[in-house]
């Protein structure tokens, strides 16, 4: 039998492989019951800011897709090739890429075997995400997410991606992380500022502090910090987020995989529970990348702890280069895809996050103190509530709070399995919720639940497959579809136009499909989703100033069978006031399009292309690299 590279699966695959989850969730059971009781997609399916749930009154009634399209541009078609595209009247250019400097000294990028160890901590980093613009006087600063690397492209090609030594896994360590940057843009386009004294590289050895309940637990201790208060590194940054007070948060999400063991374990009941729901491998050898076999840092045999010290919010100042990132416990531990903030009427903070993975949760932190500009902020993520989101089939629902009472955990264990903490108050199971947007037009947030092709599926003894709690994955109101393969985005809107409030309406905003292949039912997609504008797996997500939702998307780009039509991964754009949909960009071949900013004068869209299989941009002949390229309209008028 073929054996499968480890680095030959998604994240999402590798999981699937090694830790089995359930199949339906109750997300889907919801929507199911509310599809029963309403009839398809009637009690759960709505539009507009002003629109709603169709025939519950629920939310205000509205009419989908009527009015004036606020689109600047024509809707793009879907591409096939290896590069980018964008809308007649819009151009692009790569700002950044993979191994370009950030500093005057960085080792020169080799067209065919890429950077050397030596240096490799001064250059832009691979897998480019989730990303977030700052800017003070004439200031800007990008902060870029690396999520995760490519190691057949960034190790030697005879090595076949595996680390030989040490030090290939000090470079693979280097690649990922945070990249902190200055930019500008003068009459030839937008660059990097070479050796900016704001530019920065953050990655898997750099210094951290632990803060918030779980610090000083004995779970986070390990020999080389016995206070628990101290780690090296933040690991697979997905999605971002910025707080109100000016610091970026960058989100920790598939870290399980960088962690194996060099022999056979005898584990406390405590640690096996955890690795088993976290999916740490402890198969002998069993890890993604094999940093065990060179960094007994990530061999559970020898610091079994350690993976209790990955999985968190992580905040950095990208003004001070000497500052330390703080690890926020309070926010929880789990895969987290973004950090989206909203201020409750009455100052406190407000942040939304969604774990990654089939059958877990959607959670809400809310601070216990309120943010005043200017004044102090240092507890804001650390003092406060953590909750998790129950879906009901009528079009509510109810942020439960995660307390030692409800859930049977100490504070410091609700910290650190947030995950069994969710399943205690029997919160809803989700399709892997992505990154999440809150409207600054409209009280109201978004999440993208990307897929479940699992949903619905039996595993080999005929039974409804389980997620990590063993909790069976069946349809529930958010998530209505079995062998899910398309996705869906939830919206709701926090009772008393508060965002800490903890009951909530919510609808659909969109399910996509393919109604050129299904031309009824579920798997044709809401009345949103037409043959023009086909998409599937939505992951990214923005809102603009003025209302309208960037849908980003990391999904099945083959173009054949239910996903005829739809092309390689792209970007959309929401209207969710009429429901309209339309595609503005198109990735090359492979690629995902992740990540979304704008320049101060939003006059520039800054995009992330990731895992590239074509030769962008650099074209035939050369390396694949993750890239950032720029957007911006041939006019020069705004974009958002």
């Amino acid at each position: 039998m073929t054996q499968i590279d480890p680095q030959d699966l998604s994240f999402d695959d590798w999981d699937e492989k090694n830790f089995p989850r359930q199949t339906v969730q109750d997300f889907d059971r919801v929507v199911e019951a509310a599809v029963s009781r309403r009839g398809f997609l009637g009690g759960v399916l709505a539009f507009g800011s002003g629109a709603a749930v169709m025939g519950t009154g629920l939310l205000k009634s509205g009419t989908a897709m009527a009015g004036t399209s606020r689109f600047a541009f024509d809707q793009l078609a879907p591409q096939t090739d290896g590069t980018v595209h964008v809308p007649a009247g819009y151009r692009w250019d790569t700002l950044v890429r993979w191994g370009d400097p950030l500093f005057s000294d960085a080792p020169a990028f080799d067209a065919s075997n890429g950077i050397p160890t030596a240096g490799s901590d001064r250059v832009f980093g691979e897998n480019t995400d989730g990303m977030e613009l700052f800017h003070q006087s004439n200031t800007e600063l990008l902060v870029v997410n690396s999520e995760y690397v490519n190691p057949k492209i960034n190790l030697p090609a005879g090595q076949e991606g595996r680390p030989a030594s040490a030090s290939d896994v000090e470079r693979l360590q280097n690649f990922q992380g945070v990249s902190v940057m200055e930019v500008t843009e003068d009459a030839d386009g937008w660059k990097v500022v070479v050796d900016s004294p704001y530019n920065r590289r953050i990655h898997h050895r750099t210094p951290m502090v632990i803060d918030g309940p779980a610090a000083g637990h004995d779970l986070l201790k390990t020999d080389a910090d016995p206070t628990g208060t101290a780690s090296l590194g933040t690991f697979n940054n997905c999605g971002s987020g910025r707080t109100p007070w000016g610091t970026y948060l960058t989100c920790e999400e598939n870290f399980n995989g960088y962690f194996g063991t060099t022999e056979e374990l005898s584990l406390s009941d405590v640690h096996a529970a955890g690795f088993k729901r976290y999916g740490v491998s402890t198969k002998v050898d069993g890890g993604r990348y094999n940093y065990h076999g060179f960094d007994p840092r990530f061999d559970i045999s020898k610091n079994p702890n350690e993976p209790h010290r990955a999985g968190y919010i992580v905040e950095i100042d990208p003004w001070n280069p000497d500052s330390t990132p703080v690890k926020h416990t309070a926010l929880g531990r789990f895969k987290h895809e973004n950090a989206a903030y909203a201020l409750a009427p009455d100052g406190r903070v407000v942040v939304y996050m969604g774990d990654d993975e089939r059958g877990e949760y959607m959670y809400k932190w809310v601070s216990a103190g309120v943010y005043v500009p200017g004044g102090d902020t240092s507890t804001l993520l650390s003092e406060g509530q953590l909750h998790v989101a129950k879906f009901n089939d009528d079009g509510t629902g109810i942020w439960l709070a995660l307390t030692p009472e409800d859930t049977g955990m100490t504070e410091a264990e609700i910290a650190v399995f947030t995950r069994m903490a969710g399943t205690a108050v029997s919160a809803t199971t989700m399709d892997r919720p992505e990154w999440i947007a809150v409207n600054p037009t409209a009280v109201e947030a978004y999440c993208c639940l990307t897929n479940n092709s699992r949903r619905g599926a039996l595993d080999d003894d005929g039974n409804v497959r389980t997620n990590a709690a063993g909790e069976p994955m069946v349809p529930n109101a958010p998530n209505p579809r079995e062998i899910n393969r398309y996705g869906q985005i939830v919206r709701w809107r926090p009772h008393n136009d508060d965002h800490a409030a903890s009951t909530f309406d919510w609808d659909l905003y969109v399910m996509a499909g393919n109604p050129t292949v299904h031309t009824d039912g579920p798997y044709a997609g809401s009345a949103n989703i037409n043959a023009g504008n086909l998409f599937n797996s939505p992951d990214g997500m923005q809102i603009d100033s003025t209302g309208l939702i960037w849908i980003q998307t990391d999904g099945d780009d083959d173009n054949e069978g239910d996903f005829a039509g739809m092309g390689n991964n792209q970007m959309l754009a929401g209207d969710p006031v009429t429901g309209e949909i339309r595609r503005f960009l198109t990735g090359p071949n492979g690629s995902e399009v992740t990540g979304l900013t704008w320049s101060a004068d939003r006059r520039t869209m800054f995009v992330g292309i990731q895992h590239p299989s074509a030769p962008f941009p650099d074209g035939e002949g050369a390396l694949p690299r993750s890239s950032i390229v720029v957007v911006k309209r041939d006019d020069n008028a705004l974009l958002g």
